[in-house]
């Protein structure tokens, strides 16, 4: 094996995308080309794939539906990993990660369903270990970008009393699949409370907070995401709370709100997000802020990001784990420079 920890071998550059047709979906397969890997585009209709000119970009389109192991299967061959953009998890993850470890490859998705990535995480990380692949649920905006920002934040600590993860959007344009998705998603929400994964309180807690521009003084609901159970598997915390603005609240309960519209050549959207995590442990409160543009696009590098780190060598874990149990938090967000803004300090007092 080559000692370069940037060597991705020729076998090792085929990326398959499940759902690369949909608005995520480009966005990865776009991502991927930049990064020099060779997409294979899944979904139902090779026709609309083509249609989205894949054929013209030197991607493969294969069809296949998650009712059909055998056109799965098919349909990962040649693939050293499967990014998964189709929700609702709910209906895809399990089907797809199956096929994933049947073919021995490693899985992804970019989930924010909470019961999608709990699921993932219990079900299958005895089989992902037995086949020596890495299978990572919600490694997108929601999700793995605030477990990252929690684990950079506590740094050395090997636990909290409190985390507080605040979301905050300009707008909320949603796409289909985001409404979707909201429809079939009525499962309870859970935080960690009490040390222990809980329901969240009902009504549900506000806060206020004040951001850098473009944000100012901000009002928050408390609304969970895939993020809790990623870190309550691998973070031992007394509380953790996450919670979303009431512009992005409003705009994604709007059914006359549109969809994400392009501004620039890349297809991202005007939106822009702030994701604001504070740590504390005694008397001690850590912050971090990360800054950017478009939660939907911003899903790609950090997808794709982790899917280099793991066919170059750059981390050797197994298993169904959330990012920061797999990598090196700092550095995984040092990285996505050109796609986030960070900013870390320490807060003066453990008074909220």
């Amino acid at each position: 094996m080559t000692s370069n920890p940037n060597y991705i071998s020729n076998a090792s550059r085929t990326v398959a995308v499940f759902g690369a047709n949909g608005h995520t979906g480009r966005f990865v397969v776009a991502e991927l080309l930049r990064r020099g890997f060779s997409p294979i585009g899944i979904g139902r209709d090779v026709g609309r794939l083509a249609d989205a000119g894949f054929p013209e970009l030197g991607v493969e389109c294969r069809e296949a539906t998650i009712e059909n192991d055998e056109a799965l299967d098919r349909a990962l061959t040649g693939a050293s990993a499967v990014i998964n953009c189709a929700g609702p998890f709910m209906d895809t993850a399990d089907a797809l990660t199956r096929a994933a470890l049947r073919a021995g490859i490693h899985y992804l998705d970019v989930t924010a369903e909470q019961q999608s990535a709990l699921s993932t995480l219990e079900t299958h990380d005895a089989a992902a270990r037995e086949a020596r692949v890495a299978v990572i649920p919600a490694m997108g905006f929601y999700g793995g970008l605030s477990d990252l920002l929690v684990a950079a934040a506590m740094d050395s600590w090997e636990d909290a009393d409190s985390i507080e993860i605040r979301i905050a959007l300009d707008s909320w344009l949603p796409t289909k699949g985001t409404r979707v998705t909201g429809e079939r998603n009525t499962a309870r929400r859970l935080v960690i409370s009490d040390g222990q994964l809980a329901p969240v309180h009902s009504p549900a807690t506000e806060k206020v907070s004040n951001l850098p521009a473009p944000f100012g003084r901000q009002s928050f609901v408390e609304i969970p995401f895939s993020e809790v159970p990623l870190i309550a598997s691998h973070v031992r915390a007394r509380e953790l709370h996450t919670f979303l603005s009431d512009t992005a609240l409003r705009d994604v309960r709007d059914p006359s709100t549109p969809s994400p519209k392009a501004v620039d050549q890349t297809g991202r959207s005007a939106q822009r997000f702030a994701v604001e995590v504070i740590v504390a442990k005694g008397d001690e409160r850590r912050r971090i802020l990360a800054q950017g543009q478009d939660i939907y696009a911003i899903s790609a590098p950090l997808i794709c990001e982790a899917v280099e780190r793991i066919l170059s060598g750059r981390t050797s874990d197994i298993g169904a784990k959330a990012p920061a149990a797999i990598f090196d938090a700092s550095d995984f967000l040092h990285a996505l420079g050109p796609h986030l803004s960070i900013e870390v300090s320490a807060l003066e007092s453990n008074v909220a």
